[in-house]
């Protein structure tokens, strides 16, 4: 089926909608959630080397936005199903490859924040997880961009805004269970400063809602601008100074949702490469932090997975920022990239290539430079 807009199922105001709703509920359902967690003691103590508050703070975040994005989402199935019924697949398809598998991981990330689990069993249960959602999508053909296909994107095998797999099901699936486990976890190493993961993500969903909608991918773009909603709405309580923290639970959450957004995401631009990089670079400053931490403590022979105080974050407040002016960098980095994505989507032939090159050469030049400053207090 190729989508128009006349058989579009939600309305633009409705989309507004959807964005502030995820935006009332997750900040309304955060105030209970933050009593529901200092009752329990669930707090995330400064008691480790790695952490930067000064005072307890309630962890249970990650339930007010899974509860704001799970809600909103299935009532706007419900609400914009047409008289065909075609709803029940959309539900089906929600719930398999997006929903249920980011409650798994997000109900791990609420088991792992009070126990502080190692990293192997939660990178093997990423690994099953991402696992079964990339063999789902690949095999429904809702990849946005595959590979194997010639390097061109046919319009006419839209279907639900994804195109067709075609040949190479193999390397797409691959590449799906990387992008996937890569995104939860760098999303997780991200979330180490108020607010910045939440608005990180905020924007990248709303750079993939503007093309998704553009090209007309329903239910990309209804996920897309839900997300965005629940993280703004969580932000009103994450940012500097944090009245409470995501923890695992939300980031886990919100790392299958962007990540699987993002795989749907079809810019249907030519070459095909180009396309590939939109998702990447909606994600680039988290993928910046974690490569960041990731090769300095290989630098200094230790664990990539072993936490400290040499992220983005760290840096920016040793190099005199104060934590507020940190994340307010943060966010207009993301801001920026999202911009960049948006000019080669919108500009793909006259501009596409040179943006991308001096996307590359800029995040590069940022990479080595963070990796060059002080990667301890």
């Amino acid at each position: 089926m190729v989508l128009d807009q006349s058989a579009m199922s939600i309305s633009t105001t409705q989309f507004v909608i959807l964005g502030v709703a995820a935006f009332a509920l997750t900040g309304l359902l955060t105030w209970p959630v933050r009593a529901l967690a200092i009752r329990l003691g669930a707090m995330d103590k400064p008691n480790l080397a790695r952490k930067t508050q000064t005072e307890p703070v309630p962890y249970l975040g990650g339930v007010a936005i899974a509860l704001g994005i799970t809600i909103i989402t299935f009532a706007a199935v419900f609400v914009g199903g047409n008289a065909n019924g075609e709803n029940n697949g959309q539900l089906k398809d929600l719930a398999v490859t997006v929903l249920l598998p980011a409650l798994l991981l997000g109900a791990m990330g609420l088991f792992d924040d009070p126990r502080s689990l190692s990293p192997w069993p939660r990178l093997i249960t990423q690994t099953v997880v991402g696992t079964v959602v990339a063999f789902v999508i690949v095999e429904n053909g809702t990849i946005g961009t595959p590979f194997g296909n010639g390097g061109a994107v046919d319009s006419r095998s839209l279907v639900n805004g994804a195109v067709e797999s075609g040949n190479g099901s193999w390397l797409n699936t691959l590449v799906t269970i990387v992008w996937i486990v890569g995104i939860c976890n760098s999303i997780n190493f991200f979330d180490n400063l108020d607010g910045a993961a939440s608005g990180a993500v905020a924007i990248a969903a709303l750079g993939v809602f503007f093309i998704a909608f553009d090209r007309e991918q329903e239910l990309v773009s209804a996920l897309s601008i839900v997300t965005a909603g629940a993280t703004i709405g969580f932000l009103m309580w994450n940012k500097s100074p944090a009245k409470i923290y995501m923890g695992d639970a939300g980031a886990l959450f919100l790392g299958i949702i962007i990540s699987v957004a993002t795989i749907r995401l079809n810019p249907g631009i030519t070459p095909t490469w180009q396309s590939l990089a939109i998702p990447v670079i909606l994600i680039a400053v988290p993928l910046l932090d974690t490569c960041v931490a990731v090769f300095s403590r290989l630098t200094r022979g230790l664990s990539p997975l072993t936490g400290g105080k040499d992220h983005l974050s760290h840096r920016l407040v040793r190099a005199g920022l104060t934590r507020p002016l940190a994340a307010i960098s943060l966010w207009s980095a993301s801001g920026v990239c999202a911009l960049f994505a948006l000019g080669i989507y919108f500009y793909a032939d006259s501009l596409g290539l040179i943006l991308i090159g001096i996307f590359t050469a800029g995040w590069l030049t940022a990479l080595a430079h963070f990796l060059r400053t002080p990667s301890q207090d």
